[in-house]
């Protein structure tokens, strides 16, 4: 790695580098033996003039709390605030705190949108020269640091670092489980409560006019899958939110839970469905068609909110793509099925003429039937 020249007036003639794997960051410093002291220069590149940045040390383990921060950033009137910041939960703000060792010389400058921050750390108290260091960006509201992101690379920008020998490494293992658990949990749900439901929703919906009663067993065990697929999605999101201490999503994690609870409603409800002469058997229909389309609405809604979450925008158009498909195939279906229907209906009022009575109040039960299945009355018959 070549050497970086800093400004003739920095404080840092550094004969160490390390190129930081994220965040376009890199650390540079000097350290003495002799005296346990740390020259260093942190310089994040790439930075917009809107946020903040920190590089910190932390003496009792790999995560962020307990970590010992040097925070930096340009205020609104074009001033560079430099402070250092004791991080003891994952909900603080940076505020302004002594650290657990001395720090010194402590500047910061903001140049060709990138910050540099100076110190002289005295890391006395360390017993070794192997420490972990974690650094970090994130938005300013107003002149006050707020959150950073809580996925991607922010959850990945971690490692170990050694003074004497200037190797340097990430702590990918964790947050490599936390981020895959995170794809499979969003992967999941996805395909269960966002494509999977909606399908069998069609089923439902158009296969009982052509085949009466196969349309009602697909549709059972399609939507059965698709919650079995879903309930695996939901306990990986629980266990993330148990994993993830201080770091939640409210609204996300909210409506979760309201369409898992809906859906096992609904699973459970099945073992009450009247039958089809039944005179309630028209309010469960209606019971029914309503929770299951709530169900597709707020699976949708919390796949979009998990994707915001991840932030990955090809995934998200890719959702988007899947549910325009869906919905093209739903019109075809729809026209399909209506000429269908009225074709049939305009054969049996022909075949009306010269019936006895009780013939002509069979069949037009029979259209009525029909036209009750596109008027989305859903009428099980197994």
């Amino acid at each position: 790695m070549h050497k970086y020249n800093f400004s003739s007036n920095s404080k840092c003639i550094c004969s160490l580098r390390s190129d930081l794997p994220y965040l376009n960051s890199f650390l540079h410093w000097n350290y003495n033996p002799s005296t346990k002291t740390a020259k260093i220069a942190y310089r994040h590149t790439k930075i917009a003039s809107t946020r903040w940045v920190a590089w910190a040390i932390n003496p009792t383990s790999q995560g962020m709390v307990g970590s010992q921060a040097l925070v930096a950033y340009q205020k609104s009137d074009g001033k560079m605030r430099v402070y250092t910041s004791p991080l003891t939960s994952y909900q603080t703000q940076l505020q302004e705190g002594d650290l657990s060792f001395n720090v010194s010389d402590l500047s910061a400058s903001y140049s060709n949108n990138e910050i540099t921050i100076f110190a002289t750390l005295n890391l006395e108290a360390f017993n070794s020269t192997i420490v972990n260091q974690v650094w970090q960006e994130g938005p300013l509201s107003g002149d006050t640091p707020a959150m950073h992101d809580t996925s991607g690379v922010n959850v990945q920008s971690a490692g170990p670092l050694s003074l004497l020998s200037g190797q340097s490494g990430t702590t990918t293992t964790g947050a490599s489980s936390q981020l895959n658990k995170k794809n499979l949990h969003g992967l999941l749900n996805a395909v269960s409560w966002g494509i999977m439901m909606p399908i069998g929703i069609l089923f439902a919906r158009y296969l009982k006019v052509f085949s009466d009663p196969a349309w009602f067993y697909l549709h059972s065990i399609w939507q059965i899958t698709a919650y079995v697929i879903g309930g695996v999605g939901w306990v990986t999101g629980l266990q993330l939110g148990s994993e993830s201490h201080g770091i939640q999503f409210t609204a996300h994690r909210t409506i979760g839970i309201v369409l898992f609870s809906l859906a096992t409603l609904q699973a459970s409800a099945m073992l009450l469905r009247p039958k089809r002469d039944h005179k309630h058997r028209i309010y469960w229909n209606i019971y029914h068609r309503s929770v299951g389309y709530s169900i597709v609405v707020l699976g949708i809604i919390n796949i979009f909110k998990g994707l915001n979450i991840l932030k990955p925008e090809r995934n998200e158009t890719a959702y988007i793509a899947t549910l325009v498909g869906l919905g093209i195939i739903a019109v075809f279906l729809e026209v399909i099925t209506w000429c269908v229907v009225i074709k049939r209906n305009k054969s049996v009022s022909n075949s009306l003429v010269g019936r006895t009575h009780k013939d002509k109040v069979s069949m037009k039960h029979q259209m009525a039937m029909e036209m009750e299945l596109l008027g989305h009355i859903t009428e099980f018959r197994c």
